[in-house]
């Protein structure tokens, strides 16, 4: 008779040997993979960059500003091409997400972001304001989001910003297109009354 101890002897099988080249391989082919994917995706982001190139310097904050009319706190999402929530444009900085702090005056919307570079909105061009829930790269929830529509250098942009107290918005939509509306007019009737007095 076999002694009990034979069979746990024999039923015993080693442990399969961990192929280490293969896993080593897979994981180097992965990391390539990576970068390579990452570096197409810098490339078309400094190419998108030359084809925007004809974007002129952003307007830098007046030294007058004027009394605040809004503040915000919150983070910048990017701008597009307005009414284009996918064609982003990545010019002068306008494509780095950052945090931001706006302040809306009679002079304008001034934009700061701190770790990016800032820039200003005259209220001349400023082009009114919507609550949205998209911009090229972010989605958030139907209204989550505050589009600011202004033009510079003959192009309509679409920039948009979420307020770390999303209840916000909605003054900030109204006091926009009041202040653009108001614009709007007065420059409208200058240049009539300028054509006028030719």
């Amino acid at each position: 008779m076999t002694p009990p101890l034979i069979h746990l002897a024999e039923a015993q099988k080693s442990a399969p040997v961990t192929d280490w080249a293969a896993r080593i391989g897979w994981v180097v082919g992965l990391l390539v993979f990576v970068v390579f994917v990452y570096w197409l995706m810098r490339q078309g982001w400094k190419w998108r960059g030359t084809l925007q190139g004809d974007l002129p310097e952003l307007p830098s904050t007046p030294d007058d500003l004027g009394t605040p009319l809004l503040t915000l706190a919150g983070r910048y999402h990017g701008s597009t091409t307005a009414g284009q929530w996918l064609d982003r444009i990545v010019a002068r900085g306008l494509g780095t997400r950052s945090r931001t702090e706006l302040a809306l005056t009679d002079q304008g919307l001034d934009v700061v972001r701190p770790g990016a570079a800032d820039f200003f909105v005259p209220a001349a061009a400023l082009r009114g304001a919507r609550l949205d829930k998209g911009i090229a790269g972010k989605v958030l929830t139907e209204g989550g989001l505050l589009i600011v529509t202004w033009e510079h250098g003959g192009r309509q942009i679409d920039s948009g910003f979420r307020s770390d107290r999303a209840d916000e918005h909605p003054a900030w939509v109204e006091a926009l297109n009041e202040l653009s509306t108001t614009e709007h007019h007065t420059s409208t009737t200058e240049h009539t009354e300028t054509e006028g007095a030719r």
